[in-house]
């Protein structure tokens, strides 16, 4: 006991390690006020892709509070794209010096990929540092098996296990204490960072763009089993503008871009709303004005469920237990793997939400 509580009082230096994508990187939000519980004054930074940087920018420590001391930009994907582009090299020699920076006693992958496992293993540790990471997979999550041989200890997860407890059990395991369990709420963003986004004024632009009152209608995933059909679609956007809202059909590539104009156009009337293309760091805004979310199991729908807004999930082709929001009486998950929701259950849903 006197050695636990010597390991708990020390101030300690944390990695931590998911770079995508943007659903998963949210569900492992918690971990960092779940070591900051434990350890006020460590230092805690967190290795994420380039893209997603600004979902991890509200917990950067200020003044007022502690949470990611330093997030630490890595730009994996883009340097794919063209290996032999001698700029891409030299950012990565620049981000192999950033990581060396600081010596890390704790050193954590929540991803459990050879690319991720190699990035905890590049980073300065200190004499007795460890690395943890999954000793496992879990149905339906990336994984590879090879990525074990970086880790100093090996974390065992059930192999049905929701993204957070998945983190969780890596974090308790890295932490020395027993499983964190659902008992604790899971804390994504802070309280004063909501209630900010909530009170400031919808930019006049976008507003505008959106139409108020609005619904977002997040219809395209990376995947495309995981979506949900077109006429689906159509039948909830009647629905809306019976009630008075402005469906907002959003997309991030021609072709989702494409499926958004054929669902407007089955809707008819010019109802339908065909947005510009938004970054994430405007996606905060926006989520937070909208009347309602609806959504497949996608980033920005996973976003607006982590913000504590009124959303409506719809599995299709994933599992409700890896991702479902069960933090909040604001989410309804409807549908499950191989088991798409009715028509009728989501309008159910929407009643339900907008009439609360």
């Amino acid at each position: 006991m006197k050695q636990q509580a010597h390991f708990l009082s020390q101030k300690r230096n944390f990695l931590l390690v998911k770079v995508s994508s943007l659903g998963d990187i949210l569900h492992n939000l918690p971990i960092v006020w779940d070591i900051r519980q434990l350890h006020p004054d460590a230092k805690v930074d967190w290795v994420v892709e380039d893209a997603y940087v600004d979902l991890l920018t509200p917990l950067q420590s200020t003044n007022s509070f502690k949470g990611i001391d330093r997030v630490i930009p890595i730009g994996l994907r883009r340097w794919k794209k063209n290996i032999l582009n001698t700029k891409h090299w030299k950012e990565l020699n620049q981000f192999i010096h950033v990581l060396q920076q600081d010596r890390y006693d704790t050193i954590i992958d929540f991803q459990g990929l050879i690319k991720s496992a190699l990035i905890a293993k590049l980073a300065h540790r200190a004499q007795s540092g460890r690395i943890t990471g999954l000793a496992n997979s879990t149905q339906y999550s990336g994984y590879e098996p090879l990525a074990r041989i970086f880790y100093s200890d090996l974390v065992a997860v059930p192999s049905q296990c929701h993204a957070i407890d998945r983190s969780r059990y890596i974090v308790s395991s890295a932490l020395g204490i027993a499983p964190i369990t659902r008992v604790s709420i899971p804390q994504f963003y802070q309280e004063p960072f909501m209630q900010e986004l909530a009170s400031q004024n919808l930019k006049p632009e976008i507003a505008q763009e959106l139409k108020v009152p609005y619904v977002l209608c997040f219809h395209s995933t990376a995947r495309s089993a995981k979506q949900w059909d077109i006429h689906s679609w159509i039948a909830v956007g009647k629905f809306l503008i019976q009630r008075g809202l402005h469906p907002v059909f959003p997309w991030g590539n021609p072709q989702e871009k494409q499926i958004s104009q054929q669902i407007i156009e089955g809707i008819g009337g010019g109802g339908g709303i065909l947005p510009p293309s938004y970054s994430i760091k405007q996606y905060f805004e926006i989520i937070s004005h909208a009347q309602l979310t609806i959504g497949v199991d996608t980033g920005l729908t996973h976003l607006a469920a982590v913000l504590g807004r009124p959303t409506i999930e719809i599995y299709c082709d994933s599992p409700l237990w890896k991702t479902e929001g069960y933090w909040s009486n604001q989410v309804i998950n409807l549908g499950d793997i191989g088991q798409p929701p009715s028509i009728m259950s989501v309008l159910n849903g929407i009643e339900c939400l907008i009439s609360s």
